[in-house]
């Protein structure tokens, strides 16, 4: 018989604070991030914008520990999407940097607390040293259970539809596929992360209210919150209290 993995506990906020006691059917399976903020964080404290992405390292870590506490099955980062080749060269050369020194240095952490890490987004453009790490994240983690941890790296919704289409029309023409037989399941088999639950909770810092391209597709009935928080600022508690707002809403998918 194989030998059961150990697996730590989160780690206590540094406050004490404690994750709300709420009714696990009002706790959204999968939550969505998008981690705005860090260069406006950086400003106001006359820091270069690389300061704020650095910053923003821990916000991310700590959420994940607050993610395991409260009981949220799946949690998507908006680590890098496809219109940030658009920003500065040097900008874009840390952000890539960057995102391939926290996989390696946060994967052990992750995989000791149960965190399955899954990359989401596309392979073209994207540094040959940060996918190896995404890979290897993904190879080491892949048995866990206690927490999918999405790393959406060279993402973004319209180029997702974009491959999801190209392919569907591929396997149309190689008659794998008749296209009137399509469906929201069949669709579903072609995108980057065919496992990955729909959205429940879309969450965004800085309080800009707007999607940013992320998750368009799985994200179709998701509860919108927007906080008026830096993302450096924000940690285990910004979460929480963005899932009792969600614990307050009526989902009702279409139905009166």
């Amino acid at each position: 018989m194989a030998k059961r993995k150990k697996v730590n506990s989160p780690t206590p906020h540094w406050t004490g604070a404690k994750a709300p006691k709420l009714n696990p059917n009002q706790i959204p399976k999968h939550v969505a991030v998008v981690m705005d903020g860090n260069g406006r964080w950086a400003k106001q404290r006359g820091m270069p914008r690389t300061a704020g992405h650095e910053a923003g390292e821990a916000a991310l870590l700590d959420m994940v520990h607050g993610a395991i506490e409260i009981g949220v099955k799946e949690l998507s980062a908006y680590a890098f999407s496809t219109e940030n080749w658009r920003r500065s060269p040097e900008e874009v050369k840390f952000l890539m940097e960057f995102n391939r020194q926290v996989l390696r240095k946060r994967r052990d952490e992750m995989n000791e607390l149960g965190v399955k890490i899954v990359w989401v987004g596309r392979e073209k453009k994207l540094w040959a040293g940060v996918l190896k790490e995404l890979k290897q994240a993904q190879e080491l983690t892949k048995n866990n259970k206690v927490l999918t941890l999405n790393m959406c790296v060279n993402y973004g919704g319209r180029a997702e539809m974009l491959d999801v289409a190209a392919a569907i029309a591929k396997d149309a023409v190689r008659k794998k596929i008749k296209p009137d037989s399509l469906t929201e399941k069949s669709i579903n088999k072609y995108l980057y992360s065919p496992a990955m639950s729909d959205v429940d909770l879309f969450l965004r810092s800085s309080g800009e209210q707007r999607t940013s391209n992320f998750l368009m597709w799985q994200s179709a009935y998701a509860e919108m919150v927007f906080l008026d928080v830096l993302w450096p600022d924000a940690d285990r508690r910004t979460l929480w209290h963005a899932i009792e707002i969600y614990a307050e809403r009526e989902r009702r998918f279409g139905k009166a």
